[in-house]
């Protein structure tokens, strides 16, 4: 890397001494302070102010978040009331629906299931339970049954 011997401005003879990446050293101290060359610092303020107040300009305008709105289904057996934090948990949602409603709650030992038997990639037939027998899974909706209804039971389940 060539470093000049002599100012570029007022021709004097410049001194090596603690040499800078960021300074260009092609002026002596005298002109490098009168042109403004030595000065790194006020730069990188001057672009800190203005990233900082951008950023906060932009949170500020930012739009509020809209207001979450949870849906389900209207058959869903929970409750439309508020929930009460200071009351005790409950053991256990499957003996309250069993001792509520028996028609409610989890599979009986009556209850048929189903799998959705539609041929996968790997060419198996799917093992995801389904509600009814002529029923596919989400991933296989309006595919065939590789396999006949009745093998699509599950037997010994609930």
């Amino acid at each position: 890397m060539h470093h000049p011997n002599f100012c570029a401005e007022c021709g004097a003879q410049l001194r090596r001494k603690g040499w800078r990446v960021w300074q260009s050293r092609n002026f002596c101290e005298d002109c490098a302070r009168r042109l403004g060359k030595n000065g790194v610092l006020r730069p990188l303020v001057t672009i800190a102010a203005i990233a900082i107040s951008a950023f906060t300009l932009g949170r500020y305008l930012r739009p509020p978040p809209p207001p979450l709105i949870i849906e389900r289904a209207s058959n869903s057996p929970l409750s439309d009331l508020p929930v009460n934090v200071n009351e005790p948990a409950r053991k256990s949602n499957h003996e309250d629906n069993s001792t509520k409603d028996p028609s409610r709650g989890a599979q009986s030992t009556d209850d048929t299931v189903y799998i959705c038997g539609a041929r996968t990639k790997k060419g198996t037939p799917c093992r995801r339970r389904v509600h009814f027998a002529g029923e596919r899974c989400f991933q296989h909706k309006g595919m065939p049954a590789m396999l006949p209804v009745d093998k699509l039971i599950i037997k010994g389940a609930g």
